[in-house]
């Protein structure tokens, strides 16, 4: 039986965890007051991000989705939407930070 890299292992924990967030923070959208809901799900979604512009698509295939690309449409300056965009800027930040460490911004 062969070890997992590293590589794998991060893999698998970073999608472990973007599923969690995403069961989490179901029906974020109709609980605008709940500003950490939609801090994660906007985590959630940077990290399908980063994940899908680093070539790991197929990986993502079947196990998680981003969220539609104008779901913020109108809500972006109100609290909640800051809450989702902060969240997002984040998680693509620091997925890159795990999977691609040498990334230059």
């Amino acid at each position: 039986m062969q070890n997992p890299s590293s590589a794998e292992v991060r893999l698998e924990r970073l999608l472990a965890l973007i599923e969690r967030l995403q069961a989490e923070t179901e029906g974020f959208f109709e609980q605008p007051e709940q500003e950490q809901l939609w801090y994660n799900r906007g985590y959630a979604n940077g990290m399908i991000g980063a994940m899908d512009a680093l070539g790991y698509a197929a990986l993502l295939s079947g196990r998680a989705q981003a969220d539609a690309p104008d779901l913020l449409a109108g809500c972006e300056l109100l609290s909640w939407g800051r809450a989702y965009l902060h969240g997002q800027e984040v998680g693509e930040r620091e997925t890159y930070e795990v999977l691609s460490p040498k990334r230059a911004d």
